[in-house]
């Protein structure tokens, strides 16, 4: 069995496949200075919900956006998995050219959910993950990374205008009943969840307009359940898409 690690700034996704497919997946909170030993802990506790323990993992590969946890993931695995397995980094073969300035800029996540999604839909695609910041990554008919977009997330919106608004308080993010707040909370919430959807929307179509060429738009990410449905541009939700991404990954850097 492998175990994925998606490494978020606010979540942690955790998913356990075997060879047929994906066997079950976790979000949990991203604890930032967790040692290798209590995620060994966290993480032996999630597989024990399915009545297993690490010793069933054959490898694990994880993504990670917080370089502190990065470390603490390599530790983790050399100590309790004896090493099997790996950290998502410039050296990995993906089977996709990246076709930006700086190849190493690109996030392990974002290169992960371009695998995904090409894999998926096998010629030009865009994927939008919903997590702490929301990402567009683009693929083309070919297969190749071109770029994206990155935009602030939504729960980092909520709570900047929480704070930096004195009267206005901090809301659960929630179906608005209509565009028309009728009163301040159902005002924010529109205000978040009509607006998200229109920059979804509005880039997915100028994205698409670049790219000269018919895209699949496939949503991932704790968030998108919230915004996707007022979406006009998405085309499908995966909310595997990047653990998928990982072990495709995996799978070609697995010795033949």
């Amino acid at each position: 069995m492998l175990l994925a690690v998606d490494v978020g700034n606010t979540q942690t996704h955790v998913g356990l496949f075997r060879v047929e497919g994906p066997l079950e997946h976790w979000r949990i909170h991203t604890a930032r200075t967790a040692t290798a030993d209590e995620l060994a802990m966290v993480l032996s506790a999630l597989l024990e919900l399915r009545d297993l323990r690490l010793a069933d993992v054959d490898a694990v590969i994880v993504s990670c956006v917080v370089p502190d946890l990065s470390q603490a993931y390599d530790q983790m695995r050399l100590r309790y998995l004896g090493g099997r397995g790996a950290l998502v980094g410039p050296s990995m073969r993906t089977g996709m050219p990246i076709r930006i300035d700086n190849p190493r800029e690109l996030g392990a996540d974002r290169l992960a959910n371009a695998v995904s999604a090409y894999d998926r839909v096998g010629g030009a695609c865009i994927a939008v993950d919903f997590g702490t910041a929301v990402n567009y990554d683009v693929v083309s008919a070919q297969g190749e990374y071109l770029g994206g977009v990155i935009a602030p997330g939504i729960e980092i919106s909520l709570e900047a205008l929480s704070q930096r608004a004195a009267a206005l308080p901090k809301v659960s993010l929630g179906p608005p009943r209509a565009a028309i707040g009728r009163g301040t909370l159902e005002a924010i919430q529109s205000g978040v969840v009509f607006g998200y959807a229109g920059q979804v929307d509005g880039l997915l179509g100028r994205l698409r307009e670049e790219l000269g060429e018919e895209a699949t738009a496939i949503a991932t990410g704790g968030f998108a359940a919230a915004i996707v449905p007022h979406c006009d541009q998405v085309d499908e939700v995966d909310d595997l898409l990047t653990l998928r991404g990982l072990r495709l990954i995996w799978e070609r850097n697995e010795d033949p």
